[in-house]
């Protein structure tokens, strides 16, 4: 069992994501054979056009989506913690896409069957969003890493604030 410290999930750096949607065609290519970004397990969000950031699962410890559903239709891997979605027993409700707090559950568009990221489990180079983002925004991290960097980013923010009131 991977320890949730240890688990590590497709994280977006804001300052390189031009919102390209790439990752979007490369994921639906990948899970659906359609270059469709509703068919995909990982979504640009664009803030007033001047912030882009893809979302994907985050493989929470405790996760609500799986608490939300009346049909036990969610479970997570004990190995990797990713969310799997059991076809015959989700009828779209919708609770769990309500529940999760980044909105990376989406609900088919066809099947009507809610859909997660699986980290490209069956792709030996694993998620494909990451190989296929020409910015390099996307990156593999743990929870611990993605605290460091925010952690270090905001001593380097104080910094240069410090540096300007000089």
């Amino acid at each position: 069992m991977v320890k949730i410290h240890e688990r590590k999930f497709v994280s977006c750096d804001p300052d390189k994501c031009v919102g390209c949607q790439i990752c979007e065609y490369a994921c639906s290519w990948t899970k659906e054979k359609a270059f469709n970004p509703m068919k995909s397990r990982i979504r640009v969000v664009r803030v007033n056009q001047i912030a882009n950031m893809a979302v994907a699962c985050r493989l929470c410890e405790e996760p609500a989506c799986i608490a939300a559903c009346p049909r036990d239709a969610l479970t997570q891997s004990e190995e990797t913690g990713a969310i799997i979605v059991d076809k015959d027993k989700c009828n779209g409700c919708g609770w769990c896409i309500e529940a999760c707090d980044y909105g990376a559950i989406m609900l088919h568009p066809e099947s009507k069957i809610v859909y997660v990221c699986d980290l490209c489990k069956d792709k030996p180079d694993g998620p494909q969003c990451i190989k296929w983002c020409p910015e390099e925004a996307l990156t593999l991290v743990t929870s611990d890493v993605l605290a460091q960097k925010a952690r270090i980013g905001a001593v380097k923010k104080l910094f240069q604030e410090a540096k300007a009131k000089k």
